[in-house]
């Protein structure tokens, strides 16, 4: 089966952020981002169904370019736990200091209770912090170094919203928003 477009039909300066779309699965749960080939090919097989599409970007015949598709059928997906690493926390916290809110800078992760006085190495006890307010705090707790945190850091619910954040952020696919829990 043939797809109803060609690579001359998408425009050449198209961001590659707008080529992907967001799969829900039948219970509207996101699954994963796909490329809109894809997602042309699982609409086309009648397997999936447009839930958003961009107005701006026609392939053919007046069809438009899928940013949110979901599944006709559920999909049974394995919990999988998401490892508690820097690059994680990183983006857990959208690159910016939890004291100061600065990002410029280079940051680290910071133990919100010291791991000397009994914090754990855990996802609630972790955020990410400048040099200059980890170096300030030292071994201290946030209440005691008189420097709230910005957030009460926690778990994050899963690898994707971690995929989904950045476009969102960036102004690409805001449409996702509603899909995904937690904005």
């Amino acid at each position: 089966m043939q797809l109803p477009c060609n690579r001359s039909s998408m425009p050449r300066d198209m961001d590659a952020g707008m080529r992907q779309v967001l799969v829900l699965n039948a219970s509207y749960e996101p699954l994963n981002i796909t490329t809109w080939r894809r997602a042309m090919v699982m609409m086309i097989k009648g397997k999936a169904v447009s839930l958003e599409e961009d107005s701006s970007h026609k392939i053919r015949q007046g069809i438009l370019l899928p940013t949110v598709i979901r599944l006709r059928q559920f999909v049974k997906v394995p919990y999988r736990e998401l490892p508690l690493s820097r690059r994680n926390v990183l983006l857990r916290d959208n690159g910016s200091c939890q004291y100061c809110g600065i990002s410029e800078e280079k940051l680290s992760v910071d133990h919100v209770i010291p791991r000397s006085r009994g914090g754990d190495h855990a996802w609630e006890n972790v955020v990410t912090a400048c040099l200059s307010c980890n170096i300030l705090k030292g071994n201290k707790t946030p209440q005691e170094a008189g420097m709230p945190l910005k957030k009460q850091p926690r778990k994050p619910l899963s690898n994707l919203i971690f995929q989904t954040n950045k476009l969102i952020n960036s102004g690409q696919h805001t449409e996702w928003r509603k899909y995904v829990i937690g904005w």
